[in-house]
């Protein structure tokens, strides 16, 4: 194990799948239960599919208006579940050598929403509303205030991309000695501004999501709270590597050929000292979009072939957008756990039908397994703007 290697040292998980671990873990490697229900509640008149999350989430009501949203509503719960190992590492480094990084795109955005409305019905904005319960550093501010910590404390919102940059940016605080620990992740919650955009854009499929089939028509959106306790001290699982990189193709739509993603995958390998065919499964971004799904197929089918295993959770989770980078990390993570000694893979749920205007991957059907534990996993983020990431995880022990 090398000094320079970092570590996920504990991971919290909240999202459609439930709000703890091992039962997170059950429907994800041995039930392959999707947690999308159907739902209006963001669209009136027009059920579709959600990833919510349905549980109590902690009382908001003791915080400082500006920090009052759902979002960190979700946040608190998701640092509840590491607390203790969160508490461990201030008390060894000091509360001013732990910062925070995490990823979110819409953040409080569901409080301006009723507020707004509210406005619209009497004339006046509610005395419950802040303006900073939309700012995009609320989740990172709230953390860092509840633990008491005094480190760099800061959000990445790069849509789709921001958890997975937020992972890679506090390695990085590890790396040039600026923290020794770091909470990081992502939080993002569903609001009607998500909801109406992507259907607007006529990307949100009004069925369960169907990544790389030749029937795939759209996203179903979803919520989340993925957070981790990363430093150097020895784990089961470390990010070994990352890579980033912009398209600057178009707004919204990716480089057709994956070039930019081919750059985040192959500068992932590179930091992690890996080839290619060392990764044994592949976490794809897999929105269940036309464009998104071609481009990522070849990226990949051009760097790793036809025969690592790979698949989308999106169908388990929904895209949780600004979480979606740390939600399918801590999947990974939870996949390469000691508890799954069989190499148990997130298995990929659609109809079955490829498109066969895209390379044949190896699809990890419900079941698969490798017969052994993951030694390396990789997962891919992509988002507007051409904003690519991927993060390479590995148990070294």
């Amino acid at each position: 194990m090398l000094e320079s290697t970092i570590y996920l040292n504990d991971c919290a998980l909240v999202c459609a799948l439930g709000d703890e671990r091992a039962a997170i873990a059950q429907r994800l490697l041995a039930d392959g239960a999707s947690g999308l229900a159907m739902s209006d509640a963001w669209s009136p008149g027009r059920p579709m599919p959600l990833g919510r999350v349905m549980g109590a989430l902690p009382s908001i009501d003791g915080l400082p208006l500006r920090l009052r949203s759902r979002n960190n509503a979700l946040a608190l719960a998701a640092l509840a579940q590491i607390r203790p190992a969160l508490d461990a590492a201030i008390a060894q480094y000091g509360a001013a050598r732990v910062g925070v990084v995490l990823g979110t795109s819409t953040s409080g955005v569901s409080a301006a929403e009723t507020a707004l409305a509210e406005e619209l019905r009497s004339g006046a904005l509610p005395a419950g509303f802040h303006y900073g319960q939309q700012e995009m550093g609320s989740c990172a501010e709230l953390v860092a205030r509840e633990l008491g910590v005094s480190g760099p404390a800061y959000v990445h919102s790069s849509a789709c991309s921001s958890s997975a940059k937020a992972l890679a940016s506090a390695a990085r605080l590890i790396r040039m000695g600026v923290c020794d620990a770091v909470v990081t992740g992502g939080v993002d919650t569903l609001c009607g501004f998500t909801v109406a955009g992507f259907s607007a854009l006529e990307s949100v499929s009004s069925a369960p999501c169907n990544p790389l089939s030749a029937n795939r028509n759209g996203i179903n959106l979803g919520e989340a709270a993925a957070l981790f306790l990363m430093s150097r001290a020895p784990a089961a699982v470390a990010l070994c590597g990352w890579g980033e990189s912009s398209d600057g193709h178009h707004i919204s739509a990716p480089d057709p050929e994956g070039g930019g993603a081919r750059i985040a995958m192959r500068d992932a390998l590179g930091r992690a000292g890996i080839g290619a065919d060392a990764i044994d499964y592949i976490n794809l971004h897999g929105t269940a979009t036309p464009q998104n799904d071609a481009m990522e197929s070849r990226a990949v089918a051009a760097l790793f072939g036809a025969s690592v295993a790979v698949s989308s959770t999106k169908p388990l989770t929904g895209h949780t957008l600004g979480a979606a980078g740390a939600v399918e990390a801590a999947l990974c993570w939870l996949a390469m756990q000691d508890e799954n000694p069989e190499g148990r893979l997130p298995p990929h749920l659609w109809d079955g039908v490829p498109d066969p205007a895209l390379p044949a991957l190896n699809v990890a059907a419900p079941g698969a397994r490798l017969g052994r534990p993951i030694r390396y996993a990789l997962s891919n983020s992509f988002a507007f703007g051409g904003s690519n990431a991927a993060l390479v995880f590995g148990r070294l022990a």
